[in-house]
């Protein structure tokens, strides 16, 4: 393992979306942040996914007053994956790049502590969740996705305390960047990466101002996105449905021919077993149809190797 230079150059990559209520806190703290840690050499890269707030005017001010700061700018609004995947090209010069969002609910305070066993040796430092404060709905999914995603997964374990708050080295970022999926989900692909890794644990805040920009449906799409694209078990279920299916059919089959060749058959009409099994084979034909298309839509998207994100601007 190389040795970390003495005064190492640290970039923060930050996606924002509609943030301009807590942009001015962000900047803010980040700058107290440098502050503090003058032993390093700080920068901090926001990739300005398609705002259309005043998130993008805040941040070019910021960006004029503070050479520290800098603005990659998508020409429209490509995701949170494709920004962080944008932002973490940009750091080109980072010695170690923390990734987190640009809400607060992850502490910058807790950025010494990451590089702090980075420097211990880690490659990969993982800022774990020991509390969140979501509630209702969203926490609901949250914790039924976090208690599934890690027994379905075929790759490597994944925290699920665990999100995109972290610290990556240069060689993890290197190999990061080399990745070419379209469908991302980040966890899974650095776990995938399999670098040496560091956990330090915190308390998830709430956010400091402004309304969550990541709707119901966009956390929904991100948990599938995990799933299909890290477990094959969907796969697996509809085959032992289809060979549990078969099997019954095949018995029942057996045992009606056995009844009516011994001559004890009483033939009746049976409507509503038969309405019953057609409407249940072919309910299971149709999920079966929707995994299939689940896996075929993410296959078609990445066979058309369309970029990931474009930029319109980068400082």
């Amino acid at each position: 393992m190389c040795a970390h230079p003495a005064s190492p150059e640290i970039t923060i990559v930050m996606p924002v979306f509609n943030e301009q209520e807590v942009l001015l806190q962000t900047f803010a703290r980040l700058t107290a942040l440098f502050a503090a840690q003058p032993q390093c050499r700080w920068q901090a890269i926001f990739v300005n996914d398609g705002s259309r707030d005043r998130s993008a005017e805040l941040l070019r001010a910021q960006e004029a007053a503070d050479p520290r700061f800098h603005v990659v700018e998508l020409t429209r609004n490509f995701g949170f994956q494709a920004a962080l995947a944008a932002g973490l090209a940009a750091a080109t010069n980072a010695d170690a790049v923390v990734t987190m969002d640009a809400d607060l609910q992850d502490p910058p305070e807790l950025i010494p502590e990451l590089v702090a066993a980075w420097q211990a040796g880690a490659e990969v430092v993982l800022a774990v969740r020991r509390s969140r404060q979501e509630t209702g709905v969203r926490r609901l999914g949250m914790d039924a996705f976090h208690a599934l995603f890690g027994r379905l997964t075929d790759g490597p374990l994944i925290d699920t305390n665990a999100g995109t708050f972290g610290l990556l080295s240069r060689d993890a970022v290197t190999a990061f960047n080399q990745l070419p999926e379209r469908q991302r989900f980040f966890p899974g692909l650095r776990a995938w990466l399999g670098f040496n890794v560091a956990q330090v644990p915190y308390d998830r805040q709430e956010r400091a101002a402004g309304q969550p920009q990541q709707t119901l449906r966009r956390l929904v799409h991100y948990a599938l996105d995990g799933l299909f694209s890290f477990s094959r078990l969907p796969l697996r279920l509809l085959t032992y449905c289809g060979l549990l299916v078969a099997g019954v059919g095949f018995s029942l089959g057996t045992f009606y021919i056995v009844r009516r060749l011994v001559g004890i058959e009483i033939a009746q009409t049976g409507f509503t077993t038969l309405a019953v099994l057609v409407l249940f084979l072919g309910g299971l034909q149709l999920i079966a149809i929707g995994v299939l298309g689940e896996y075929l839509g993410r296959i078609y998207d990445e066979v058309k190797r369309r970029p990931l994100y474009l930029v319109r601007r980068r400082s």
